[in-house]
C-alpha cells in the first residue's frame, strides 16, 4: 500500500482545484480590494513636502486641496473638491485699499476660498478626548511611544470638521524651517508677507530649540501671515504680490491641501519621529481613503475613510465617455472600492507576471513585455496582441504632458554663438540643420516602441496652445505631405549646415572636422545602443560626436555652470497651463545665470516680452495668438533641437471600471470599481496548477523503486537454510 502514495497524493491534488500560487491571505478572496504595486518606496507623504508621483499615488487619495481635475472632461478642467465653488478673484490698489471687482487694474490679486460645512477628517487618535474634554493622548509618556508601531495601536479615535483654519495653518507650514517644502521659494515670490514669515519662524524656531530642544513643537497657529486670512469659519483669503492666474492650478495640489494642528501636536511629542510616527509617514486627511498600514519595503494599504462625504461620480465628460461605459455611475457616491493594497515590486518581470495571473488589476507596459501585449501599426495606432484580448485586458493610452528634448547650450561659442550676430546666425543654422537630420521617430520606434510623438513645440498635447496636426508642425524640420507631418530630407539639413559654415562638417575656415559633444547621464552597458544611434545621427551630416557621459551629480553641477554643449532633459507640466513650459525658455530664468529650469540658457528678448504678456492674461483667442508667436520663434531659433512626448500605455482587467487616463487627475482611486466576483473566478481558471510533471516524476520513481522493492521482498520470504555440517578430523 505505501508504493501508492506518490500516485494517490498527485490524483488528490489534481481534483482539488485550489490556486497555489495566490501571494495574498484567503481572507482577501472575492474582496472589494484593488490590487496594485509601487516600485519606489515614497520620501514623503507630508503634504508640504512631496512632490513626485510616486509619491501622489498615495497622498492624492488622502489629501484634499480645494480644487481638483475634472476626471473625465477634456481639456483639463479645474472643479471644486472642498470649496463651495470656485475660488472668486478681486483686485487690490498697491496700498492695499479695494480695486475694481474682477477687473485686473490694481497690482495684487485676492482670492477668497470658501470651503463646504460638514467635511470631517478621518478618524484619528490625534482627535480622541477623554472624557473630560482633553486630548487623550497629545501628552504620551515615552515609554508608551517606544512601544507604539502605528498611531492606530492607539484605542481612541476621534475627528472634527474641517474648517478655513486648517488651509491657513498649511500655507503657514511651507515657510516652517524644519520642512523645507519644494515650492516655498516660488510661493514667496507671490504670497504676501511670506517671506517676511519665514524669517520670524526662523528666529522663533531657533530660540524654541535652545529652550525646548529640537523636538519641540513649534505652533503656527502664534504667528500671523500677512498675506493669509480668516474671514469666517469655512471661508479665507490670499492675497498675492502680482497677477499670476496659474495659482489657481496649485490650489489644486496636495501643497495647498489642509493640516489640522492637532495632527502637527500629536506627530510633535518627543520620541515619535524615532519610531517613525511622523506626518512623513502617517498622513491625516478629508480624502476618501486613509492609510492604515506602511511597510514601504513591503507593502502600503489603504482603506475607506468612514468620515467620507461621499462624493459624487461625475455625471459628464468627454465625447465619447458615454459610449464607453464611462458615465454609468453618474451621480453615485465614490469611492467604490473599499480597499487598496500596494506591493512593493523593485523587477519588473514578476511584475508583469502577477499582472498575467490577475494578482494586479492594471499595469503599464515596459520595453521587455511590450511585444507580448501591443502591436503598433504604421500610423502609430496601438492595438492589443490575441493573447491580452483572449484575456479580456483593456488598453488605455494618453500623451503624457511630458516633454523630453535635446538641449543646446546659449553659452556655447559653436552651438550658441552669443558672442555676436554673426554667431549667433551661424549657431541657429547649425541648431536647425541637426534638428532636421535627427530622427526622432526612428528614436521612438526603436528606443520606445513607438510609445509618443514627436514634439514641433515646447506645449504638450492637452495644454491651451497646443495645435495639432497641418497648422502645428514645425516648418523648419517637416513638411505636410499625404496628411501627416513628414520630415525634411536629409539634404535640407545639409544645405543648411553648409550654410552655417560647416560643408560636408568640416569648418569651412580651417577644414577640421566639427566635434559636438553630448552630456549625459550614464545608465550601464545598456547604453551602448543608444549612444551608437546618436552618433550614427551626427555622422549623417558628417559631423563626429563625442559623448561625455557622467552620473547625475556631475551632470547636474554641468547644467548649473553652463558648462554642458548639447544635452537631454525633461519636464513634466505641474499644471496644464502653457506658462509651466514656455517659462523653460524664459531668458530670466536661465539657469547659469539665474538658477531657474532654462536649462538651454535661451535668451531671446522677443521670445521674453510676449512670455511676459501671455504669462498672465486668460486663455482667449489673444493668449493663443501670442503663443503662436512663441512658437514661431521657438521653431526657428531652435534652442532644443526637437524632442517628443511620452505616451502612457496603460492595461487593465476586464473586471476594473471607470479607467481613464488623466495626467493632472491624480486622485483618482475614488473613481475606479470593482467586480471582485469575476475576478476571483478568472485567477482560478488562469492559475490551476500544472501537476502532470508531478505525475511523470511520481511514475519515474516508481520505475526505480519497484525492481529494487521486489529484489529485497524476494529475499526476505528465502526459506533459511541449515547450517553445513564439519566433522572433526
Amino acid at each position: 500500500m505505501r508504493l501508492m502514495f506518490p500516485v494517490a497524493l498527485v490524483l488528490a491534488l489534481s481534483a482539488c482545484g485550489e490556486v497555489w500560487n495566490d501571494p495574498y491571505p484567503a481572507a482577501t478572496r472575492g474582496e472589494n480590494i484593488l490590487f496594485t504595486a509601487f516600485v519606489q518606496r515614497p520620501k514623503h507623504l507630508d503634504p508640504v513636502q512631496s512632490y513626485t508621483e510616486d509619491e501622489g499615488q498615495f497622498t492624492q487619495q488622502i489629501y484634499e486641496p480645494p480644487l481638483q481635475y475634472h476626471y473625465l472632461k477634456e481639456p483639463y478642467t479645474l472643479v471644486p473638491l472642498t470649496a463651495d465653488g470656485m475660488p472668486t478673484l478681486r483686485w487690490l490698489e498697491a496700498k492695499g485699499d479695494a480695486g475694481r471687482e474682477g477687473a485686473a487694474g490694481g497690482t495684487q490679486s485676492v482670492y477668497e476660498i470658501r470651503i463646504r460645512p460638514g467635511i470631517l477628517y478621518q478618524p484619528h487618535p490625534a482627535f480622541a478626548r477623554d472624557a473630560a474634554g482633553t486630548f487623550a493622548y497629545h501628552d504620551l509618556s515615552r515609554a508608551r511611544i517606544d512601544s507604539l508601531r502605528s498611531p492606530y495601536a492607539l484605542a481612541l479615535r476621534g475627528t472634527r470638521e474641517l474648517v478655513a483654519d486648517d488651509y491657513i495653518y498649511q500655507i503657514k507650514r511651507l515657510a516652517h524651517p524644519r520642512l523645507h517644502s519644494p515650492i516655498f521659494s516660488l510661493m514667496e515670490q507671490y504670497i504676501v508677507g511670506l517671506d517676511a514669515f519665514a524669517k520670524r519662524l526662523d528666529s522663533a524656531n531657533a530660540e524654541l530649540v535652545k529652550r525646548r530642544g529640537a523636538e519641540a513643537w513649534l505652533d503656527l497657529r502664534e504667528f500671523p501671515l500677512e498675506g493669509v486670512e480668516r474671514v469666517d469659519a469655512y471661508t479665507f483669503r490670499i492675497r498675492l504680490k502680482a497677477p499670476y492666474p496659474q495659482f489657481l492650478f496649485w490650489l489644486a495640489m496636495p501643497f495647498f491641501a489642509p493640516m489640522p494642528w492637532e495632527a502637527e501636536r500629536f506627530f510633535q511629542q518627543p520620541g515619535m519621529a524615532a519610531q517613525n510616527l511622523t506626518l512623513d509617514w502617517w498622513p491625516i486627511g478629508t480624502g476618501p481613503y486613509m492609510l492604515i498600514e506602511n511597510d514601504p519595503n513591503a507593502r502600503m494599504v489603504l482603506v475607506r475613510n468612514p468620515n467620507f462625504r461621499g462624493e459624487p461620480y461625475p455625471s459628464e465628460g468627454a465625447p465619447g465617455d458615454a459610449a464607453a461605459g464611462l458615465l454609468a455611475d453618474a451621480g453615485r457616491p465614490m469611492p467604490f472600492i473599499g480597499q487598496v493594497i500596494f506591493s512593493l515590486e523593485k523587477e519588473g518581470i514578476p511584475y508583469w507576471n502577477k499582472f498575467l495571473q490577475g494578482y494586479y488589476d492594471f499595469s503599464g507596459i515596459s520595453s521587455d513585455n511590450f511585444d507580448q501585449a501591443v502591436r503598433v501599426a504604421v500610423e502609430g495606432e496601438a492595438t492589443l496582441t490575441p493573447e491580452m484580448r483572449e484575456r479580456g485586458i483593456e488598453l488605455r493610452t494618453s500623451v503624457a504632458a511630458t516633454i523630453i528634448y535635446l538641449g543646446a547650450n546659449a553659452l556655447d561659442p559653436v552651438v550658441g554663438g552669443e558672442s555676436n550676430a554673426a554667431a549667433r546666425t551661424r549657431a541657429r543654422l547649425l541648431r536647425q540643420a541637426l534638428a532636421i537630420a535627427i530622427d526622432w521617430e526612428e528614436y521612438l520606434s526603436i528606443f520606445a516602441n513607438g510609445r509618443g510623438e514627436v514634439a514641433h513645440s515646447p506645449l504638450t498635447p492637452g495644454i491651451f496652445g497646443y495645435r495639432a496636426g497641418r497648422a502645428g508642425i514645425n516648418r523648419i524640420t517637416h513638411e505636410w505631405r499625404n496628411g501627416a507631418a513628414r520630415r525634411r530630407s536629409l539634404s535640407a539639413a545639409q544645405a543648411l549646415l553648409a550654410k552655417a559654415g560647416y560643408p560636408d562638417g568640416r569648418d569651412a575656415r580651417s577644414g577640421e572636422p566639427l566635434v559636438l559633444y553630448l552630456d549625459t547621464v550614464g545608465r550601464g552597458p545598456g547604453d551602448k545602443p543608444r549612444f551608437d544611434w546618436w552618433r550614427k545621427q551626427f555622422a549623417t551630416l558628417g559631423i563626429q560626436l563625442e559623448i561625455r557621459e557622467t552620473d547625475w551629480n556631475r551632470f547636474q553641477e554641468k547644467i548649473r555652470k553652463g558648462s554642458q554643449q548639447l544635452f537631454i532633459l525633461g519636464w513634466n507640466a505641474d499644471y496644464p497651463d502653457p506658462e509651466n513650459l514656455m517659462f523653460l525658455l524664459h531668458g530670466p530664468q536661465g539657469r547659469a545665470r539665474g538658477q531657474g529650469e532654462n536649462a538651454a540658457n535661451y535668451r531671446n528678448p522677443e521670445f521674453d516680452a510676449l512670455f511676459g504678456r501671455m504669462k498672465n492674461i486668460p486663455n482667449s483667442p489673444e493668449r493663443a495668438q501670442l503663443i503662436d508667436q512663441m512658437v514661431a520663434i521657438y521653431q526657428r531659433d531652435a534652442p532644443w533641437i526637437g524632442g517628443f512626448h511620452p505616451k502612457d500605455f496603460m492595461l487593465f482587467h476586464s473586471w476594473l471600471g471607470n479607467v481613464k487616463p488623466n495626467n493632472m487627475a491624480r486622485n483618482n482611486l475614488k473613481y475606479l470599481k470593482m467586480d471582485p466576483v469575476r475576478r476571483e473566478a478568472l485567477r482560478e481558471a488562469w492559475n490551476q496548477p500544472v501537476l502532470w510533471p508531478l505525475g511523470l516524476i511520481a511514475l519515474a520513481l516508481l520505475v526505480t523503486i519497484l525492481p529494487a522493492l521486489a529484489s529485497y521482498r524476494r529475499r526476505e520470504r528465502k526459506v533459511a537454510r541449515p547450517p553445513r555440517r564439519v566433522d572433526a578430523a
